[in-house]
Protein backbone atom coordinates (compact mmCIF):
# COMPACT_ATOMS: atom_id res chain seq x y z
CA UNK A 1 0.00 0.00 0.00
CA UNK A 2 1.02 3.71 -0.50
CA UNK A 3 0.54 7.20 0.09
CA UNK A 4 0.32 9.95 -2.60
CA UNK A 5 2.11 12.96 -1.77
CA UNK A 6 1.71 15.69 -4.41
CA UNK A 7 3.96 18.65 -4.17
CA UNK A 8 6.49 16.07 -3.02
CA UNK A 9 9.61 18.50 -4.10
CA UNK A 10 8.44 21.68 -2.22
CA UNK A 11 9.13 22.24 1.50
CA UNK A 12 6.46 20.26 3.44
CA UNK A 13 5.80 18.07 0.66
CA UNK A 14 9.68 16.96 0.72
CA UNK A 15 9.58 17.17 4.58
CA UNK A 16 5.99 15.00 4.99
CA UNK A 17 7.14 12.51 2.40
CA UNK A 18 10.46 11.65 4.45
CA UNK A 19 8.35 11.30 7.79
CA UNK A 20 6.41 8.50 5.90
CA UNK A 21 9.43 6.81 4.65
CA UNK A 22 10.97 6.86 7.76
CA UNK A 23 8.29 5.10 9.15
CA UNK A 24 8.22 2.92 6.85
CA UNK A 25 5.39 3.61 4.35
CA UNK A 26 5.53 3.61 0.67
CA UNK A 27 5.56 6.88 -0.89
CA UNK A 28 4.67 8.15 -4.54
CA UNK A 29 5.82 11.75 -5.20
CA UNK A 30 4.21 14.21 -7.43
CA UNK A 31 5.53 17.52 -8.68
CA UNK A 32 5.96 19.29 -11.54
CA UNK A 33 9.38 21.24 -10.58
CA UNK A 34 8.41 24.87 -11.65
CA UNK A 35 10.58 27.96 -11.32
CA UNK A 36 8.46 29.83 -8.90
CA UNK A 37 11.99 29.47 -6.78
CA UNK A 38 15.10 28.12 -7.45
CA UNK A 39 14.39 24.64 -9.08
CA UNK A 40 17.97 23.59 -7.73
CA UNK A 41 16.37 23.36 -3.93
CA UNK A 42 13.72 21.28 -5.10
CA UNK A 43 15.93 18.98 -7.08
CA UNK A 44 18.22 18.90 -3.55
CA UNK A 45 14.94 17.94 -1.42
CA UNK A 46 14.09 15.24 -4.22
CA UNK A 47 18.21 14.19 -3.91
CA UNK A 48 17.43 12.80 -0.72
CA UNK A 49 14.22 11.09 -1.22
CA UNK A 50 15.14 9.10 -3.89
CA UNK A 51 18.08 7.75 -1.58
CA UNK A 52 15.05 6.35 0.61
CA UNK A 53 14.04 3.01 0.19
CA UNK A 54 10.21 3.24 -0.62
CA UNK A 55 9.83 6.40 -2.81
CA UNK A 56 9.23 6.26 -6.13
CA UNK A 57 9.05 10.03 -8.27
CA UNK A 58 6.81 10.91 -11.51
CA UNK A 59 6.83 14.45 -12.52
CA UNK A 60 3.47 15.67 -13.47
CA UNK A 61 1.57 18.63 -13.43
CA UNK A 62 -1.81 18.81 -11.71
CA UNK A 63 -3.32 21.09 -13.42
CA UNK A 64 -3.36 19.10 -16.74
CA UNK A 65 -5.98 16.49 -15.70
CA UNK A 66 -4.94 13.36 -18.89
CA UNK A 67 -1.08 13.50 -17.87
CA UNK A 68 -2.08 13.06 -13.68
CA UNK A 69 -4.47 10.19 -14.67
CA UNK A 70 -2.13 8.36 -16.52
CA UNK A 71 0.30 8.67 -13.82
CA UNK A 72 -2.36 7.31 -11.38
CA UNK A 73 -3.99 4.60 -13.56
CA UNK A 74 -1.70 1.81 -12.81
CA UNK A 75 -1.21 2.26 -9.33
CA UNK A 76 -5.12 2.76 -8.33
CA UNK A 77 -4.59 -0.32 -6.74
CA UNK A 78 -2.01 0.27 -3.90
CA UNK A 79 -2.78 4.40 -3.26
CA UNK A 80 -4.59 4.39 0.31
CA UNK A 81 -3.89 7.28 1.13
CA UNK A 82 -3.37 11.15 -0.31
CA UNK A 83 -1.53 13.82 0.77
CA UNK A 84 -1.85 17.01 -1.26
CA UNK A 85 0.29 19.45 -0.84
CA UNK A 86 0.70 20.72 -4.46
CA UNK A 87 -0.35 24.50 -5.13
CA UNK A 88 1.26 27.81 -5.91
CA UNK A 89 2.04 29.45 -3.21
CA UNK A 90 2.39 33.06 -1.72
CA UNK A 91 0.07 36.15 -1.22
CA UNK A 92 2.43 38.50 -3.12
CA UNK A 93 2.31 36.59 -6.09
CA UNK A 94 -1.30 36.12 -6.48
CA UNK A 95 -1.38 39.87 -6.99
CA UNK A 96 0.48 39.77 -10.35
CA UNK A 97 0.21 36.13 -11.47
CA UNK A 98 -3.49 35.45 -10.80
CA UNK A 99 -3.80 33.32 -13.43
CA UNK A 100 -1.07 30.69 -11.73
CA UNK A 101 -3.90 30.02 -8.86
CA UNK A 102 -6.57 29.33 -11.03
CA UNK A 103 -4.59 26.24 -12.83
CA UNK A 104 -3.07 25.18 -9.52
CA UNK A 105 -4.90 25.47 -6.80
CA UNK A 106 -8.54 25.40 -8.59
CA UNK A 107 -7.89 22.71 -11.33
CA UNK A 108 -5.22 21.44 -9.65
CA UNK A 109 -7.42 20.76 -5.90
CA UNK A 110 -10.26 19.50 -8.28
CA UNK A 111 -8.22 16.90 -10.29
CA UNK A 112 -7.33 15.25 -7.14
CA UNK A 113 -10.40 15.64 -5.94
CA UNK A 114 -11.31 12.95 -8.91
CA UNK A 115 -8.06 11.14 -8.57
CA UNK A 116 -9.57 9.69 -5.20
CA UNK A 117 -13.35 8.78 -6.64
CA UNK A 118 -11.37 7.02 -8.89
CA UNK A 119 -9.37 4.66 -6.36
CA UNK A 120 -10.85 1.98 -4.85
CA UNK A 121 -9.21 1.25 -1.22
CA UNK A 122 -8.16 5.42 -0.30
CA UNK A 123 -9.07 5.93 3.07
CA UNK A 124 -7.97 9.13 3.50
CA UNK A 125 -7.35 12.38 1.75
CA UNK A 126 -5.37 15.49 3.54
CA UNK A 127 -4.80 18.52 2.00
CA UNK A 128 -3.32 22.04 2.37
CA UNK A 129 -5.14 25.13 3.25
CA UNK A 130 -4.03 27.93 4.97
CA UNK A 131 -4.05 30.60 7.61
CA UNK A 132 -4.96 33.03 4.87
CA UNK A 133 -8.35 32.08 4.52
CA UNK A 134 -9.20 34.21 7.88
CA UNK A 135 -8.80 37.29 5.74
CA UNK A 136 -7.91 40.64 8.43
CA UNK A 137 -9.61 39.21 11.19
CA UNK A 138 -9.49 41.19 14.29
CA UNK A 139 -10.87 38.27 16.34
CA UNK A 140 -7.81 36.48 17.86
CA UNK A 141 -6.61 33.53 18.08
CA UNK A 142 -8.45 32.28 14.73
CA UNK A 143 -10.92 29.75 15.10
CA UNK A 144 -12.48 26.97 13.15
CA UNK A 145 -15.78 28.91 13.43
CA UNK A 146 -14.61 32.37 12.67
CA UNK A 147 -16.16 33.85 9.22
CA UNK A 148 -13.81 32.83 6.61
CA UNK A 149 -15.90 34.52 3.46
CA UNK A 150 -13.82 38.05 3.23
CA UNK A 151 -10.40 36.77 1.61
CA UNK A 152 -7.82 39.92 0.81
CA UNK A 153 -5.72 38.04 -1.45
CA UNK A 154 -6.59 35.61 -4.11
CA UNK A 155 -4.29 33.28 -3.20
CA UNK A 156 -6.90 33.01 -0.11
CA UNK A 157 -9.96 33.22 -1.92
CA UNK A 158 -8.69 29.50 -3.43
CA UNK A 159 -7.22 28.64 -0.55
CA UNK A 160 -11.09 28.64 0.84
CA UNK A 161 -12.89 27.58 -2.20
CA UNK A 162 -10.63 24.23 -2.27
CA UNK A 163 -12.55 23.63 1.22
CA UNK A 164 -15.65 24.18 -0.29
CA UNK A 165 -14.60 21.63 -3.32
CA UNK A 166 -13.54 19.29 -0.58
CA UNK A 167 -16.66 19.46 1.47
CA UNK A 168 -18.74 18.66 -1.61
CA UNK A 169 -17.10 16.07 -2.73
CA UNK A 170 -17.16 14.24 0.95
CA UNK A 171 -20.72 15.02 1.16
CA UNK A 172 -21.29 13.50 -2.81
CA UNK A 173 -19.14 10.81 -2.54
CA UNK A 174 -18.52 10.02 1.15
CA UNK A 175 -14.25 10.71 0.82
CA UNK A 176 -12.91 11.25 3.76
CA UNK A 177 -10.87 14.20 3.52
CA UNK A 178 -9.46 16.90 6.23
CA UNK A 179 -8.21 20.38 5.35
CA UNK A 180 -5.51 22.05 7.17
CA UNK A 181 -4.83 25.43 7.85
CA UNK A 182 -1.14 26.17 8.10
CA UNK A 183 0.16 29.16 9.51
CA UNK A 184 3.60 30.85 8.17
CA UNK A 185 5.62 27.39 8.26
CA UNK A 186 9.52 27.70 8.18
CA UNK A 187 12.71 25.84 9.15
CA UNK A 188 15.86 24.27 7.17
CA UNK A 189 15.36 23.70 3.00
CA UNK A 190 12.22 25.75 3.62
CA UNK A 191 11.02 28.24 0.77
CA UNK A 192 13.20 31.20 -0.45
CA UNK A 193 10.29 33.45 -0.87
CA UNK A 194 9.64 33.71 3.17
CA UNK A 195 10.93 36.53 4.56
CA UNK A 196 13.08 35.05 7.45
CA UNK A 197 14.91 32.99 4.54
CA UNK A 198 15.34 36.78 2.62
CA UNK A 199 16.53 38.18 5.75
CA UNK A 200 18.99 35.31 6.05
CA UNK A 201 20.03 35.71 2.74
CA UNK A 202 20.91 39.45 2.80
CA UNK A 203 22.32 39.50 6.51
CA UNK A 204 24.91 36.82 5.80
CA UNK A 205 25.65 38.86 2.30
CA UNK A 206 26.51 42.14 4.28
CA UNK A 207 22.96 43.86 2.77
CA UNK A 208 20.27 45.51 4.24
CA UNK A 209 17.18 43.70 4.20
CA UNK A 210 13.65 44.66 3.00
CA UNK A 211 10.71 44.79 5.55
CA UNK A 212 7.50 45.54 4.59
CA UNK A 213 5.65 47.49 7.02
CA UNK A 214 7.00 49.05 10.22
CA UNK A 215 7.78 45.55 11.65
CA UNK A 216 5.23 45.53 14.13
CA UNK A 217 2.78 42.55 12.78
CA UNK A 218 2.73 39.21 14.09
CA UNK A 219 2.88 35.87 12.46
CA UNK A 220 2.23 32.22 13.82
CA UNK A 221 5.31 30.97 13.33
CA UNK A 222 5.28 27.10 13.18
CA UNK A 223 8.34 25.05 12.78
CA UNK A 224 8.55 22.33 10.03
CA UNK A 225 8.99 19.31 12.29
CA UNK A 226 5.59 21.03 14.13
CA UNK A 227 3.88 20.62 10.87
CA UNK A 228 4.77 17.27 9.59
CA UNK A 229 3.92 15.55 13.25
CA UNK A 230 0.22 17.06 12.57
CA UNK A 231 -0.39 16.15 8.84
CA UNK A 232 0.49 12.99 9.56
CA UNK A 233 -1.67 12.64 12.57
CA UNK A 234 -4.05 14.27 10.16
CA UNK A 235 -3.68 11.22 8.01
CA UNK A 236 -3.56 8.81 10.88
CA UNK A 237 -7.37 9.66 11.61
CA UNK A 238 -9.67 10.44 8.46
CA UNK A 239 -13.25 11.73 9.28
CA UNK A 240 -16.47 9.71 9.50
CA UNK A 241 -20.34 10.71 9.34
CA UNK A 242 -22.39 11.51 6.72
CA UNK A 243 -19.79 14.51 5.38
CA UNK A 244 -16.67 12.95 5.72
CA UNK A 245 -14.49 16.36 6.12
CA UNK A 246 -13.31 17.92 8.98
CA UNK A 247 -10.70 21.32 9.32
CA UNK A 248 -7.77 21.53 11.33
CA UNK A 249 -5.56 24.44 12.41
CA UNK A 250 -1.76 23.83 12.88
CA UNK A 251 -0.10 26.69 14.38
CA UNK A 252 2.25 27.32 17.07
CA UNK A 253 -0.17 29.17 19.13
CA UNK A 254 2.68 31.47 19.79
CA UNK A 255 2.74 34.86 17.56
CA UNK A 256 5.64 37.19 17.41
CA UNK A 257 6.20 40.44 15.60
CA UNK A 258 8.42 40.79 12.72
CA UNK A 259 10.81 43.01 14.33
CA UNK A 260 11.38 39.46 16.77
CA UNK A 261 12.28 37.82 13.87
CA UNK A 262 15.01 39.61 12.53
CA UNK A 263 16.50 40.32 15.71
CA UNK A 264 16.89 36.20 16.30
CA UNK A 265 17.97 36.39 12.66
CA UNK A 266 20.70 38.64 12.98
CA UNK A 267 21.50 37.21 16.29
CA UNK A 268 21.64 33.75 14.29
CA UNK A 269 24.08 35.20 11.52
CA UNK A 270 26.38 37.50 14.16
CA UNK A 271 26.00 39.90 11.99
CA UNK A 272 24.33 44.13 12.45
CA UNK A 273 20.83 44.36 10.81
CA UNK A 274 20.48 47.67 8.36
CA UNK A 275 16.88 47.80 7.46
CA UNK A 276 15.09 49.80 4.61
CA UNK A 277 11.19 49.96 5.66
CA UNK A 278 9.02 49.88 2.57
CA UNK A 279 4.77 50.37 2.83
CA UNK A 280 3.25 47.19 3.33
CA UNK A 281 2.51 44.49 0.68
CA UNK A 282 -1.37 44.36 -1.15
CA UNK A 283 -2.53 41.30 0.60
CA UNK A 284 -0.69 41.21 4.02
CA UNK A 285 -2.95 41.00 7.01
CA UNK A 286 -1.69 42.38 10.34
CA UNK A 287 -1.78 39.07 12.29
CA UNK A 288 -2.17 35.75 12.44
CA UNK A 289 -2.23 33.49 15.22
CA UNK A 290 -3.74 29.95 15.55
CA UNK A 291 -6.46 28.57 18.16
CA UNK A 292 -5.26 24.86 18.23
CA UNK A 293 -7.34 23.70 20.84
CA UNK A 294 -9.08 21.23 18.57
CA UNK A 295 -6.01 20.02 16.93
CA UNK A 296 -4.57 19.26 20.68
CA UNK A 297 -7.85 17.64 21.33
CA UNK A 298 -8.54 15.30 18.17
CA UNK A 299 -4.71 15.09 16.58
CA UNK A 300 -2.61 15.13 19.57
CA UNK A 301 -1.06 17.94 17.94
CA UNK A 302 1.50 19.66 20.43
CA UNK A 303 4.47 22.63 19.00
CA UNK A 304 7.35 22.13 20.32
CA UNK A 305 10.20 24.29 18.85
CA UNK A 306 10.17 28.14 19.96
CA UNK A 307 10.84 30.84 17.48
CA UNK A 308 14.86 31.30 18.35
CA UNK A 309 15.57 27.38 18.28
CA UNK A 310 14.34 26.96 14.79
CA UNK A 311 15.37 30.14 13.41
CA UNK A 312 19.24 29.21 14.93
CA UNK A 313 18.38 25.54 12.87
CA UNK A 314 17.91 27.47 9.96
CA UNK A 315 20.86 29.65 9.82
CA UNK A 316 23.20 26.72 10.51
CA UNK A 317 20.82 24.77 7.46
CA UNK A 318 21.65 27.50 5.14
CA UNK A 319 25.04 28.57 6.13
CA UNK A 320 25.89 24.97 5.38
CA UNK A 321 23.76 24.41 2.25
CA UNK A 322 25.51 27.78 0.79
CA UNK A 323 28.84 26.24 1.63
CA UNK A 324 28.34 22.87 0.08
Amino acid sequence: MAVLVTGAAGFIGSNVAEALLARGETVIGLDNLNTYYDVGLKHARLDALKKKPGFTFALVDISQLPNLLEVIRPLRDEITGIVHLAAQAGVRHSIDQPLDYLNANLAGHLHMLEVARQLPRLAHLVYASSSSVYGASQRVPFALDDPVDQPVSLYAATKRADELMSASYASLYKIPQTGLRFFTVYGPAGRPDMAYFMFTAAILAGKPINVNGDGTQSRDFTYIDDIVAGVIAALDRPPSGAVPHRLFNLGNDQPEKLSRLIELVGQACGRPVEINYLPPSPGDVPATWADISTSRRDLGYEPKVPLKEGVDRFVAWYQAFNAR
